[in-house]
Formats: C-alpha cells, sequence, structure tokens
C-alpha cells in the first residue's frame, strides 16, 4: 500500500435533517482528527455521534446524493503505529502462507467477534478459513505477506 492509497474511514448511509447533515457508518473510533475527504472534495464542518455536516452540502438534498459515499484519507494521513499495530486496510488483500511455507491465499476479511481480530483467508479454490489475529496463530506479518501457524490451518 502506498501512502497516498485511499483508505476508507466511514460511509455515508443517508440524510439527517433538513439542513444538509448525514448519517455515517464509521470504520474508526476516532473521526474528528480529519477535516478534509476524497482528495479534498469534502470538508467535514462538524461531527456528533456518526452526524456530519460538509462544507459542500448545503441541504437534505445534497446530503441524499452523498447516500453510499466512502470517505476516504490517503494512507498517510493516518497516525503511525505502535510495534505490534496494523491497520486493516493493510491486511486486505495480502498473501497468506503457512509457517511450512505452503501458499493459502488472500486476506479477504477482517472481523472482530468480540475477542479480538479475526482474519479470514481466501484459498485459491474459493473456499475460505479464519484465524484469529494474534501471535500464535499469526507469528508475523509485513507489508508483503502474513505468515500463519499451520497448526490453525483447516
Amino acid at each position: 500500500m502506498t501512502p497516498d492509497t485511499p483508505v476508507t474511514l466511514a460511509v455515508v448511509t443517508g440524510a439527517h435533517g433538513v439542513t444538509g447533515e448525514v448519517r455515517l457508518k464509521l470504520f474508526t473510533d476516532d473521526l474528528s482528527r480529519y477535516r478534509s475527504f476524497n482528495d479534498g472534495s469534502l470538508t467535514m464542518k462538524s461531527l456528533r455521534a456518526g452526524i456530519a455536516r460538509f462544507a459542500e452540502v448545503p441541504d437534505r438534498n445534497a446530503a441524499e446524493r452523498l447516500r453510499g459515499t466512502a470517505l476516504t484519507v490517503p494512507r498517510s494521513a493516518l497516525p503511525p503505529l505502535e510495534d505490534g499495530e496494523y491497520y486493516h486496510a493493510d491486511l486486505l488483500g495480502l498473501p497468506c502462507v503457512s509457517t511450512t511455507g505452503e501458499p493459502l491465499g488472500t486476506v479477504v476479511a477482517i472481523d472482530d467477534f468480540g475477542a479480538g481480530d479475526v482474519i479470514e483467508v481466501e484459498r485459491p479454490d474459493l473456499k475460505r478459513f479464519m484465524v484469529p489475529m494474534n501471535k500464535d496463530a499469526v507469528p508475523d506479518w509485513n507489508d508483503a505477506r502474513l505468515v500463519v501457524d499451520a497448526a490453525f490451518i483447516t
């Protein structure tokens, strides 16, 4: 992933009220640190509890036209990570190999069912399996590939 690769932080789910505010589905804990989205085409004026107002959206009709719009920022705008941390966007699409060197497929989804992230890997035959994203199951990863402990492969 390059520094300019767009990363989706939220999606507009619809209009809120009559003054141009929109409802958002958030994919981040803190959207307030960002003001400019989609290469500068949207400028956030305010945000409260998943409701946003953009300078470029004057009324409900304009807000309705944004339904389904992904709000993106360049990867370089995200805060730096501590050792062992990752962004979901960095894992999606990574090729996976087992600790024995067997090619496994590609990361296609990351879910959190309450006990931590679980990665979903799609094999070349389109079958999928899930692995917890922890040191036991995934002892190593970088921007080129993800290594899954062979004992966790089903």
